[in-house]
């Protein structure tokens, strides 16, 4: 993934004053030795123990190249110090703490970090300073080293949302109000957006009319596609789109590292443009570069954190038709333990990356098809979705300028949706339940964000880390949504 940052991890321990350092550094090289067996971090050799000592480390994980830090109490820990650390690292931090380790060692060796960790939190609190806190944050060497291997994408997304840009092209679509995005929101999270005009796309696009480099990239179009190349005779101005976008995002990605872009894709850029961009759009989001369709701003910052957390390609779906009863019947219903309620259509015109569908063929867009001529429409990548587990998501702005987010793990069934466009059959355990009572209820749009696998606690995280206040999960059939009838059949 060329469109997301390394991850560099410092591991700092600190000691408060009345206990022994050497507990808290002999802790410390044991996790450090431990993690080994998940990737590399850098053992700061300071241990914190008051103000200067905090100074001390915060300059070694600096000059080691450390964006990312791992605060751990190997004792008690000194609470000021400690907390400082977090206040002036520039990165995300998390806190760890060390579990006893024999019985009999609790005379002298007992280090309470079971205790201090809890003034950590509350140190955190007064000094309103942000940090990741795990679920099982109190262990042993080995249970925190795993525990840290979870923070590496939960970093990875915080850090990498602090230097994205979001490049989006023309207002949305006429009654395509769902994909509203108030923008403040965004420069909340740290995100810069450029919001450009249709006209400027399609000025770029003609100035790469004989761009030089177009043949190759049609090339490598044909070369992905093989067998599935059914539209040929476009290819040469996809590549010239593919060309005029990669351009770009070159040029005005500005001060920012991390590029995500939302695009128009109706209703005048068929007439005009006379192809539409959805290949284009998966073959970009491939590449760790996501593209929204409908100019859909909060869904391609969706994608962007599914793609940073997955390290993989992303997709973007309308959660769009139920399954049929005949087909739910005969398909699915005697082969998975799933409701007819659990299973949806995931659909989009072609936008889903080659990689992540079977047997992808170049097509024509059916809908738009249906009242403009058909080779204005060539460009879609249609295909059936590969089964395998998925996580449906959303980060959304609300109307009202509030920070909204859901998550639900599932799956994409083998089964034949016998249908058009990317289009997969999901399968989420209480999805009738968790359409009413969050999606329609709390006023989502019908875009929602794909990865591939299951990436729940990750993104969990990272909406609580960016201070997401309601987050919201397909809940099991006994836990009654706020709203929920308790009397309804």
């Amino acid at each position: 993934m060329l469109n997301a940052p390394e991850v560099k991890l410092g591991l700092v321990a600190v000691s408060r004053d009345c206990f022994p350092m050497t507990l808290s550094v002999g802790r410390r090289q044991r996790l450090a030795e431990a993690y080994a067996a998940y990737g590399t971090l850098y053992e700061a050799i300071t241990c914190v123990e008051n103000e200067t000592d905090m100074q001390k480390a915060l300059a070694e994980v600096k000059a080691a190249g450390c964006n990312a830090l791992v605060v751990y109490l190997g004792n008690f820990g000194p609470e000021t110090p400690e907390t400082l650390l977090a206040k002036y690292f520039d990165g995300p931090a998390m806190f760890l703490a060390a579990a006893e380790e024999a019985a009999d060692r609790l005379l002298d060796d007992r280090g309470d970090a079971y205790c201090g960790l809890l003034n950590a939190s509350y140190n955190l609190a007064l000094r309103n300073i942000k940090a990741y806190i795990p679920e099982n944050p109190v262990g042993d060497a080995e249970a925190l080293a795993k525990e840290i291997a979870a923070f590496v994408p939960v970093a990875r997304a915080i850090l990498a949302l602090k230097d994205l840009k979001i490049i989006s092209f023309g207002p949305r679509p006429q009654d395509f109000l769902a994909c509203n995005a108030p923008i403040k929101q965004l420069y909340n999270l740290g995100v810069e957006i450029e919001e450009n005009s249709e006209l400027d796309l399609f000025a770029a696009f003609n100035a790469h009319k004989d761009d030089p480099r177009i043949p190759a990239v049609a090339a490598d179009m044909a070369s992905e596609l093989g067998a599935g190349n059914k539209k040929p005779e476009i290819l040469t101005k996809l590549a010239q789109y593919e060309l005029t976008l990669t351009d770009w995002v070159e040029k005005h990605k500005g001060c920012k590292k991390y590029v995500a872009v939302a695009g128009k894709c109706w209703p005048a850029f068929q007439t005009e443009f006379q192809f539409v961009p959805c290949y284009v759009n998966s073959r970009l989001t491939g590449r760790g570069i996501p593209v929204s369709c409908e100019v859909d701003i909060y869904g391609v910052l969706s994608e962007f954190i599914g793609s940073v957390i997955s390290g993989d390609a992303v997709t973007l779906l309308d959660i769009n038709n139920t399954v049929p009863r005949d087909m739910f019947a005969s398909e699915i219903a005697a082969k998975y333990d799933y409701k007819l309620s659990d299973t949806f259509m995931g659909f989009h015109c072609g936008n889903t990356f080659s990689g992540k569908l079977c047997c992808p063929e170049m097509r024509f867009q059916k809908i738009m098809a249906r009242s403009l001529p058909v080779e204005f429409t060539n460009g879609t990548l249609e295909g059936d979705i590969l089964p395998g587990k998925v996580t449906v998501y959303r980060l959304q702005s609300t109307a009202d300028g509030l920070l909204r987010a859901y998550v639900a793990q599932g799956e994409v069934l083998p089964v034949a949706t016998r249908s058009f466009g990317s289009i997969g059959v999901f399968a989420v355990k209480e999805m009738g339940r968790f359409y009413r009572h969050v999606l329609v209820e709390k006023n989502y749009p019908h875009h929602a964000a794909v990865a591939f696998g299951h990436h729940g606690k990750a993104l969990f995280e990272v909406f609580k880390y960016l201070g997401v206040k309601e987050i919201s999960f397909n809940q099991p059939a006994g836990m009654l949504y706020k709203s929920e009838n308790p009397f309804a059949d």
